[in-house]
């Protein structure tokens, strides 16, 4: 599935995000164990930001300037116009270049739809993006081998993928960096996230 297809199928669907019903906790306590680690920092990236903008808004608090990026073309159109003074790119992530260090990204539920033949490739690219003790948070499916599927359980079908716990240890140690944290925090469903440190 192209990550362009994503894109169309979450702006058919961004209501889900906008509805007084969404959790808007959802993930919020994972990001306060992430931030945790920070011992400082002033740059952000929200990478998968979507619409809600609740990372945005804790990231400010604890003194960060967010940026974000999404493919969604609808999504990026809501949360512009919700968070006028924030950077917001409309961009393939795969695709994109990181325009400066982070001293924090997030991937939550978010970079799961890169393809898998992409995936390795972004989560070197985003840890690189770190600074020199950034964090780095990301959920993912959390099984042991590479897998990859689609699912229409929010209405359009979509695609997720992931390299396996092995895997993302690898490339995380290759790039210099320390895996803080994993958890599976939505046991018995296979919801993993992982909280990932800079060196240095």
């Amino acid at each position: 599935m192209k990550p362009s297809e994503i894109g169309k199928a979450y702006d058919q669907i961004f209501q889900k995000w906008t509805d007084d019903k969404f959790n808007r906790e959802n993930g919020i306590e994972a990001h306060k164990r992430a931030l945790a680690f920070l011992k400082e920092g002033k740059t952000a990236l929200d990478a998968g930001c979507g619409c809600t903008g609740r990372f945005f808004e804790l990231l400010q608090e604890n003194g960060l300037t967010p940026e974000g990026i999404d493919i969604s073309e609808r999504m990026v159109e809501v949360v512009r116009e919700k968070y006028p003074d924030l950077t917001i790119y409309h961009s393939d992530i795969c695709q994109w270049q990181p325009p400066k260090q982070f001293d924090f990204i997030s991937g939550w539920d978010s970079i799961w739809h890169v393809p898998l033949a992409e995936k390795e490739a972004l989560i070197r690219k985003l840890c690189k993006a770190l600074n020199p003790g950034g964090v780095f948070i990301f959920s993912t499916g959390g099984v042991d081998e590479p897998e990859s599927i689609t699912d229409d359980a929010m209405g359009p079908e979509v695609y997720y993928s992931t390299l396996g716990i092995p895997r993302y240890l690898e490339v995380i140690s290759d790039e210099n960096c320390i895996c803080r944290h994993l958890e599976y925090d939505q046991y018995p469903e296979l919801h993993l996230y992982l909280i990932v440190q800079k060196s240095g």
